[in-house]
């Protein structure tokens, strides 16, 4: 089969980061983005294995919807005039704050290149950050990130301000040490006002660990869960897929996760991009792609899941991610919540139009009911963004017989492989250190030699 021109779009040069023109190829059976840059040459990276799931997966369209309130201008264009841009394409969902720089792991990868010397963001800084969310005038789902947020002795007290400020779903991205090592350190968060435990869970079995994360933590991320389950603390598996490493174990995650059903809500997978801290630049072998996890989902478990079961994400580029939703019977048995959604989005709401108005977007704001749905421990939640709907209410009535439960997969991009259509319907969104608001692919875009667009240690003053 010869090579077939699918679409134009543009990219970034991996070595300069400066803007090329692209084009998404399909070459036998799989997509490629190709792209040329005059002075450093040719590239041809793989985002898509699978055709006929690629032609399927873009026929949900496109539910781009402007955000209300940009803070930049369009001058060099996408991606480096982020803040929001008037270019952008998609409201914010989650938002991260990275409350520092430090972590108490030396993992191999990292997309933030977390490191020891630099200066965590005092409260006042952080409450800015806040306040410049709160006066775009949408409810957001705030991520604390790092970093490892938990180094902070003051984290309970990041996340009350949070609460306190009117956001109503607050979760941290954690590699659990503190949580599984420091007494009562769980129902301390719980109590400052903390909806989810974002947790870094990459296999179920201390080989993998040692490859990615440098330490055996398996038994750590065990007593992590355990602690968050009495607590009463929801909890997401997030693992980062690198083949040839864990994506043998994909089932084997899935399986944990349902043996501690309803502690452990999701499992959200991550196939690997490289920026951050990674050992070489990638080659095609080094990725696995979104059709690919769906693929080894119904494999590995014995088709419990199919990929029937999984759909594009309601709000972001079709391209992005994927979600399914299921109920767990008391026996064990997944059973799928038809249709499947968006890991933010509920099925019920799924058709409901984008709105590209100066309102918020009808797509984030399900993305966003959803997840402080779904991705919370048992409890009531009578806020807005929920309806009025007391969601413990329900788990409660199904506690002897189901359980929601959410499998779903983001596919980050990197410079080889950043698609800026695809950018510009991102809604993971980062508030950096200068208090722009910043696309996460974007933000964590590194060059070949570890250049950022909008990484950096500084901090501007009040």
């Amino acid at each position: 089969m010869s090579a077939e021109i699918l679409a134009s779009t543009e990219s970034v040069c991996p070595v300069c980061l400066q803007r090329v023109a692209a084009q998404r190829v399909a070459d036998g059976d799989s997509v490629y983005l190709v792209k040329e840059c005059a002075p450093h040459g040719r590239f041809k990276t793989v985002i898509w294995r699978g055709l006929d799931s690629y032609h399927r997966w873009g026929e949900r369209g496109s539910r781009a919807a402007p955000p209300p309130h940009t803070e930049t201008h369009v001058v060099r264009g996408c991606p480096h005039d982020c803040g929001l841009c008037p270019d952008h394409r998609q409201h914010s969902c989650c938002v991260l704050l990275e409350v520092t720089q430090r972590c108490n792991l030396k993992c191999p990868i990292c997309f933030a290149s977390a490191a020891d010397d630099q200066r965590d963001p005092e409260l006042g800084e952080i409450e800015r950050w806040l306040r410049l969310l709160k006066a775009h005038g949408s409810d957001v789902n705030i991520q604390l990130s790092g970093g490892e947020p938990t180094v902070r002795d003051d984290l309970p007290q990041i996340v009350e301000l949070t609460r306190s400020l009117g956001f109503d779903f607050v979760q941290i991205n954690t590699n659990g040490i503190r949580l599984a090592k420091e007494d009562g350190y769980a129902r301390r968060l719980l109590a400052a006002g903390l909806d989810c435990v974002f947790l870094q869970f990459d296999g179920v079995s201390d080989a993998v660990y040692q490859t990615i994360r440098g330490a055996r933590l398996l038994a750590v991320k065990k007593e992590a869960i355990d602690r968050c389950a009495a607590a009463g603390l929801g909890v997401v598996l997030v693992p980062t897929l690198l083949p040839g490493v864990n994506v043998s174990e994909i089932g084997a995650i899935v399986d944990f996760a349902l043996a501690r059903v309803p502690a452990v809500r999701a499992v959200h997978f991550q196939p690997i991009s490289y920026f951050g801290r990674y050992p070489k630049p990638p080659a095609d072998d080094d990725r696995i792609t979104l059709p690919e996890v769906m693929a080894q989902l119904e494999a590995q478990t014995g088709g419990r899941v199919r990929v029937a079961d999984l759909s594009p994400g309601s709000a972001e580029n079709a391209y992005c991610s994927f979600t399914g939703k299921f109920f767990v019977g008391s026996d064990g048995a997944l059973r799928p919540a038809a249709p499947a959604s968006s890991c933010c989005a509920s099925p019920e709401e799924d058709a409901a139009p984008a709105c590209g108005c100066g309102v918020p977007s009808a797509d984030a704001a399900r993305a966003r009911r959803f997840v402080a749905a779904h991705w919370v421990a048992n409890k009531t939640r009578s806020d807005d963004d929920c309806r009025g709907i007391n969601v413990a209410s329900f788990d409660t009535f199904l506690a002897d017989r189901q359980h929601s439960f959410c499998l779903s997969a983001m596919a980050f991009q990197d410079a080889w492989n950043l698609d800026l259509e695809r950018l510009r319907e991102c809604f993971i969104h980062v508030v950096s250190p200068d208090r722009r608001i910043v696309p996460f692919c974007a933000y964590n875009l590194t060059s070949l030699s570890g250049e950022s667009l909008y990484r950096t240690p500084a901090s501007i003053e009040a």
